[in-house]
C-alpha cells in the first residue's frame, strides 16, 4: 500500500479508462506514459476488464500503476486483486471492499462525499479517499472539507480537468482522477494518441 501512496503522489493524475476497446489499450496506455501518466484505472463496467488489468501488468510492470475503478462488492475487489490490481476504487462506500484490499495489503480508495463518510471510511482502513462527484461544488469543497479532516488524502473525481487540476491541488487534493477529458472512447477509435498524450502532459504540468 506504501508503494502505491507514493506512486500516486509522485505525479498526482489517475487517467480513468472507461470503456475502450480491448485492441486499442496498449496503445492508449503508450500515449498516457510518455504523456507522464503513471497510474491509470481501468473500470469494471468496461468490456474485459480484468484482461486489460493483466495487460497494463505484463507489459509494464512496476513502471505503471495499475487498479480497478467502479468496484462495487468484495467479490470484485478479489477478482480485480487477483488480476494485478494495486488499487481498488469505488463510486461509493463498502467497509467490505475495503476489508477485501487490506487482506490483500492493496489500497482501497472508497467513494465519499461527506465528512462523515470520508472519516468513516479511513476508521474503516482507508488509507485514501475519492471524493466524488466534485462537479457540481469545485475545489473550493475540498479545501472545506480539508478544514477539519487534515489527516484524510483525498482524490477529487468527476468533472476534473488541466482546467482546474491546479486548483484541486492547491486546494489540498492528494491527486486527482481525471476521465474521459483525459481518455475518451471517440478519440481511442480514432487512433487520435498524439492528443491524448498532449493532454496528458498538460495534467501532468497542472498537477505540479
Amino acid at each position: 500500500m506504501v508503494e502505491a501512496l507514493n506512486k500516486i503522489s509522485e505525479t498526482r493524475v489517475v487517467s480513468i479508462i472507461r470503456k475502450i476497446p480491448k485492441e486499442r489499450l496498449l496503445e492508449t496506455i503508450a500515449a498516457l506514459y510518455e504523456g507522464g501518466i503513471r497510474c491509470v484505472e481501468i473500470t469494471m463496467d468496461s468490456p474485459d476488464a480484468l484482461e486489460m488489468i493483466r495487460m497494463v501488468k505484463k507489459e509494464y510492470g512496476d513502471d505503471i500503476l495499475v487498479g480497478a475503478g467502479t468496484v462495487l462488492d468484495e467479490m470484485t475487489a478479489r477478482s480485480v486483486i487477483l488480476a494485478g490490481a494495486e488499487f481498488v476504487l469505488s463510486p461509493t462506500l463498502s467497509t467490505k471492499v475495503i476489508e477485501v484490499c487490506n487482506t490483500y495489503s492493496k489500497l482501497a480508495i472508497p467513494g465519499v462525499f461527506t465528512p462523515t463518510e470520508a472519516l468513516t471510511a479511513i476508521q474503516a482502513g482507508a488509507q485514501v479517499v475519492k471524493i466524488f462527484p466534485v462537479s457540481s461544488v469545485g475545489p473550493r469543497y475540498i479545501k472545506d472539507l480539508k478544514g477539519p479532516l487534515a489527516q484524510i488524502r483525498m482524490i477529487p473525481v468527476g468533472g476534473v480537468d488541466e482546467r482546474n487540476t491546479k486548483l484541486f491541488i492547491e486546494s489540498g487534493a492528494f491527486a486527482v482522477g481525471v476521465g474521459s477529458c483525459l481518455v475518451n472512447a471517440a478519440d481511442v477509435t480514432k487512433g487520435d494518441f498524439e492528443k491524448i498524450k498532449k493532454r496528458a502532459e498538460a495534467l501532468i504540468q497542472e498537477a505540479k
